[in-house]
């Protein structure tokens, strides 16, 4: 019960949260990402994964945050986006499914910034141009809410992880 709450539940409801927060306002809550790694550990230890296979978990978690801190370092990807790649890469661990996630991810995130900065050289029609988070997210100098790319790219691949197999019995 707990399992199928945490994988049918919690895990997309961060998604559709991470995407949207960074959609509206360019951040992602660091609180949303200690609840991913929380949810993760309630999901390990109510699924009975083994150590092992948590510490190829965590082996993913300690390189997608070693990875995205130096992109962030870099000024290519922000610190959220960061966290965010790395709390979901917990999640699928050293298993094919991440790497789904960093390609799926990493196309969505392309096709996104291509999009924003295309619709950024288009005037405002007047309703939009009355909202802050529209005003923000248009302006050139702004960034790019990857968080929208990385949580599509995770829910993309989800379905197919680890998880929903152990959610419903058949792993």
């Amino acid at each position: 019960m707990l399992l199928s709450a945490l994988v049918f539940v919690l895990f997309p409801a961060a998604m559709a949260y991470a995407a949207s927060s960074d959609l509206v306002s360019m951040t992602i809550s660091n609180r949303l990402q200690a609840i991913l790694v929380v949810g993760f550990f309630a999901a390990a230890v109510a699924a009975g994964l083994p150590m092992e296979r948590i510490g190829l978990h965590l082996a993913a978690f300690a390189m997608v945050l070693a990875v995205g801190f130096g992109c962030f370092a870099m000024g290519w990807m922000g610190g959220g986006d960061a966290k965010l790649a790395a709390a979901i890469a917990l999640w699928f661990g050293l298993d094919f499914t991440l790497l789904q996630f960093l390609l799926i991810g990493s196309v969505l995130g392309a096709f996104l910034t291509v999009g924003l900065l295309w619709l950024r050289d288009q005037p405002l029609p007047a309703l939009a141009a009355s909202q802050n988070w529209i005003l923000r997210l248009h302006h050139p100098k702004t960034g790019i809410p990857y968080g929208i790319a990385l949580a599509a790219g995770a829910l993309c691949v989800f379905p197919s992880s680890f998880w929903m197999n152990a959610a419903v019995g058949l792993s």
